[in-house]
């Protein structure tokens, strides 16, 4: 029981190197344990504050790539309408410069069968007065074996001309 209830030179004792232990912590022991901490927390503030900072610049970088890739899309939505009205435009150029060029092919056809029709006409023309004058010459040399019907057909023929002047 001597242990639960001390003496009172043991206390005495027990202050005394309990005072030393003290005072050689506070003097060197406590200054070295609380630079250490003091130390830690520095390094450990420092850490809060560049994890943060840290935080904030892939923040900023993820907004900043977030508008970039906005504006990306945005322009690449112009760039397909711009194609797009592009892509129709030269098909309208290209389907009315087809209906020109059409156009030019019907009407030099046009041209050219009107052409052909009025020379084929002429020809035909030409071939018939031709053939009808070859017919008449053998009818009027088969008809025409006397004078008489000679001069009454020149006749007749003069008479035609003067009535038609």
């Amino acid at each position: 029981m001597e242990l639960f209830t001390p003496d009172l030179g043991l206390i005495i004792w027990m202050f005394v190197a309990f005072a030393i232990l003290f005072f050689i912590l506070w003097k060197w022991g406590w200054p070295v344990i609380i630079s250490s901490v003091e130390q830690r927390a520095d390094l450990i503030d420092k850490g809060v504050e560049y994890a943060q900072s840290a935080k904030e610049q892939l923040d900023n970088a993820r907004e900043a790539a977030d508008k970039q890739l906005a504006e990306a899309r945005r322009q690449q939505a112009d760039m397909l309408r711009e194609a797009e009205k592009m892509k129709t435009q030269i098909i309208d150029e290209a389907r009315i410069e087809a209906q020109k060029e059409a156009k030019k092919v019907m009407d030099a056809a046009k041209l050219s069968m009107e052409q052909e029709r009025k020379e084929a006409e002429r020809q035909l023309r030409n071939d018939v007065g031709l053939f009808a004058l070859d017919i008449a010459t053998k009818v009027v040399k088969s008809q025409m074996t006397d004078k008489k019907a000679q001069k009454q057909l020149v006749d007749s023929i003069l008479t035609d001309i003067e009535t038609k002047n």
